[in-house]
Parts: C-alpha cells; sequence; structure tokens
C-alpha cells in the first residue's frame, strides 16, 4: 500500500485546513486508517483513526471536538478536517494504514505498517 498525504499549509490560529490521504497499490482499502503527527524532538503522536465501516472514529484528547476524520472508501482516501486550529497544532501530519485484515483501530506507530510522506501544519498565533 503507497499512502499520499495532502493538503498542509500555513493558517491563522482559529483557522481551518483539511488534510487528505489517498491509498494506491491493493484492490482493496486498508480497513484501518489514522493519522498522526510530529514536531522535532518529540516523538510522533496518535491524532486519529478511522475503520473501515467509518463508524466510532477515534480521536486524542487535544483535538478532540475540533478535528473530524472521514473516509471514502471508494476513493480509497481518508480525510481529516482541522478545525480551530491552534499553535500547539503545527507538525508534520502523517497518513498511515493498518495491514489488511486486522480491522481494530490502533493509537500507537508500531500498530500501523504503511505511512504517507508527511504534509506540514503551520498554524500562526
Amino acid at each position: 500500500v503507497q499512502l499520499q498525504a495532502s493538503g498542509g499549509g500555513l493558517v491563522q490560529a482559529g483557522g481551518s485546513l483539511r488534510l487528505s490521504c489517498a491509498a494506491s497499490g491493493r484492490s482493496s482499502s486498508p480497513y484501518v486508517m489514522g493519522w498522526f503527527r510530529q514536531t522535532p524532538g518529540k516523538e510522533r503522536e496518535f491524532v486519529s483513526a478511522i475503520s473501515w465501516s467509518g463508524g466510532s472514529p477515534v480521536y486524542a484528547d487535544s483535538v478532540k471536538g475540533r478535528f473530524t476524520i472521514s473516509r471514502d472508501n471508494a476513493k480509497k482516501a481518508v480525510t481529516l478536517q482541522m478545525n480551530s486550529l491552534k499553535a500547539e497544532d503545527t507538525a508534520v501530519y502523517y497518513c498511515a494504514a493498518r495491514p489488511p485484515p486486522i480491522t481494530t483501530i490502533a493509537r500507537t506507530t508500531r500498530g500501523y505498517t504503511y505511512w504517507g510522506q508527511g504534509t506540514l501544519v503551520t498554524v500562526s498565533s
């Protein structure tokens, strides 16, 4: 599976950005896809993840209520809508996927096999 992330950029605090991640290379979409983020000198941290059905997405406490994850299985894509952005949301955002037939959501980087290249989100205060 190859993952291609896009949509990062520069936004003012309080603004919104929409990240997208497209999967390719397999006949079917990965069952679980997620987003992580990383800042210099820190470990990559979990942001959100969603299962094949799209039901019961999971969010880190720091983004709950502000970020929304969704997926389009026909397009093999997952989207992260980020609203009310804060300076502390500044990071490189990575999309990730768990290999089929795994269906459970994971919150750690070890739970994901496939990774996109990362897209930079900068929130100015």
